[in-house]
């Protein structure tokens, strides 16, 4: 059970310090700049060569306090989540974090932080249950100077366990009744799909898949073909590009087979890759043509879209015929097509 609390008694802690004076376990530093870049395939030279800045990306991990922590927080902070879980709140997650960046980093930048309880929500009902939104800002600091702001919101909730447990059984029990009734031609009744996320970085994208084309980002600076497509060149920063389309070829590099969550849309297990292109891009998509235990590493694959409702076709990867099985086959594993999240066995 979840008690309602007064909105003013949670208000009262905005405003408060969760943090003061922090110090960062070490200075702005070559090594760390190098390995962050090796890790997200950054090779801006702007975070090289004899005076390099940090990625601003980095900003919060000058703070973190690595396998030792850096100690507890404030009492206001553990107030207001012990207030928070004596109501029934007892679940939290991460939603959201901003970041704003004031002042470049370089090596030798002392870093200390404070942070403060920013607000508290009112009380929200969401598909993870009812609770409060909590943001946290941390002022990051160089040398005494401002370099930025780190804003983290998380959701203390009460899970609507019920419901859930509902929906996955009722999910559970539709798709194996889907399997035993072996519906002719492959063809299941089943819900929509998710929608994907357009935004005016990523429409041009789905404007080429509408017309059936595979779309690339390249950069009009250096020539480097990007994917998924992103605002800016991650080779040289340029915010200037055009696409190519993509030949439609390409070889699995990876992949995983889709076991759980159950979920109405799709019937697991389904075979999930990240595929190389042609090109040398990768993306991630279904792996369609052959049972879901017959993809491998290195198979070739061929391009097709695919209407997966009345409003939405996708692009999907084919096996090519010398890597697959029968029609049968290929029939049963387009019918079990997905994409989704979840437990999954794989290789990478």
């Amino acid at each position: 059970m979840t008690g309602e609390i007064p909105y003013d008694e949670l208000r009262a802690f905005e405003g408060r310090a969760a943090e003061e004076t922090g110090r960062g376990k070490d200075p702005v530093n070559r090594p760390m700049i190098r390995h962050w870049c090796e890790a997200m395939g950054d090779t801006h030279p702007a975070y090289g060569g004899e005076d390099p800045v940090a990625p601003p990306t980095m900003l919060q991990a000058w703070t973190m306090g690595g396998l030792s922590a850096r100690g507890g927080r404030f009492r206001a902070h553990d107030e207001l989540f012990a207030l928070l879980d004596g109501a029934g709140y007892t679940s939290v997650v991460a939603t959201d974090c901003e970041q704003e960046y004031l002042r470049a980093l370089r090596p030798g930048d002392e870093i200390t932080y404070d942070a403060v309880i920013e607000s508290v929500s009112p009380r929200k009902t969401t598909k993870l249950g009812t609770g409060h939104f909590v943001t946290t800002r941390m002022d990051v600091l160089a040398d005494g100077e401002l370099a930025g702001t780190h804003r983290f919101r998380i959701l203390k909730y009460a899970p609507a366990a019920a419901e859930a447990e509902t929906a996955t059984a009722t999910a559970t029990a539709a798709a194996a009744a889907r399997r035993e009734r072996g519906v002719a031609g492959g063809e299941r009744e089943r819900s929509r799909r998710p929608r994907p996320v357009v935004n005016r970085d990523n429409a041009g994208f789905w404007a080429g898949v509408a017309e059936h084309r595979l779309l690339i980002q390249r950069c009009t600076g250096c020539g480097a073909l990007r994917f998924p497509w992103l605002p800016g060149c991650n080779a040289c920063g340029s915010s200037e590009w055009d696409t190519v389309a993509a030949s439609g070829e390409g070889t699995v590099y990876s992949y995983v087979v889709m076991h759980h969550p159950p979920f109405p849309a799709f019937d697991p297990p389904y075979a999930v890759g990240l595929v190389e292109l042609a090109e040398g891009v990768r993306i991630v998509s279904n792996v369609i043509g052959v049972p879901y235990d017959k993809v491998r590493v290195g198979m070739p694959v061929r391009l097709e879209f695919q209407r997966v409702d009345a409003e939405l076709e996708l692009p999907m990867f084919r096996a090519v015929d010398d890597a697959g099985a029968g029609a049968d086959a290929e029939a049963e594993a387009d019918a079990n097509a997905g994409t989704g999240t979840g437990v999954a066995e794989g290789v990478g």
